[in-house]
């Protein structure tokens, strides 16, 4: 990988060169898809999160942190959030945060990865795949370099002690277990400066 500033050229495609990159919350997405009545999808995501991507000398050796505020979750109606942040789901009180730490970064293809890691919910920590795809880099208004990434994955939320549910008179339960997660990331090359 030959690097240029805050980029780099990997097989002739421009990418994010070594480094730490902070995801930008204001441009980034975190969301998550969950099967309802086993008839349609609720969708939902979380406001309040942060972390960095560590660009290495190859993608094999980059990781990258996510923090989540599971409080600040959102499907559009209040009663519903109010009953995930409970103790029937995220018990947010006992458990304010929940964390994603790569263990395995894997390059399949020009732009895609695979990257595997540590999804800590309610304190209980489980691996967790998520296909990612490269969307490129660019320059924000205030002439940072961006780069952008779409990543996901499904988790079994029972795993995660997450095991409410009612049973349906129709036969089958009122919320899958089977949780869809898809991120749109954005990150920043973070400025070095130099001591004075």
């Amino acid at each position: 990988m030959e690097q240029t500033g805050t980029t780099a050229v990997l097989d002739g495609i421009e990418v994010p060169g070594q480094g730490t990159w902070e995801i930008d919350p204001a441009h980034t997405g975190v969301s998550f898809v969950a099967r309802y009545m086993m008839l349609s999808k609720v969708r939902g995501l979380f406001t309040r999160f942060g972390g960095q991507i560590h660009i290495g000398p190859t993608p094999e050796e980059s990781w990258v942190e996510v923090t989540i505020d599971p409080t600040s979750i959102d499907t559009g109606m209040e009663m519903r959030d109010n009953h995930l942040r409970s103790p029937d789901f995220f018990e947010v009180e006992l458990y304010p945060q929940m964390t994603f730490k790569s263990t395995r970064v894997e390059r399949t293809g020009g732009t895609t990865l695979k990257v595997v890691g540590d999804l800590t919910i309610r304190n209980l920590t489980r691996p967790v795949v998520l296909d990612v795809e490269y969307q490129g880099l660019g320059i924000g208004p205030r002439g940072d370099t961006r780069a952008a990434f779409s990543a996901s994955g499904e988790i079994d939320r029972e795993e995660f002690g997450i095991s409410w549910n009612q049973n349906l008179e129709t036969g089958g339960v009122l919320v899958g277990k089977r949780i869809r997660i898809e991120l749109d990331v954005q990150a920043v090359a973070a400025v070095k400066t130099e001591a004075a």
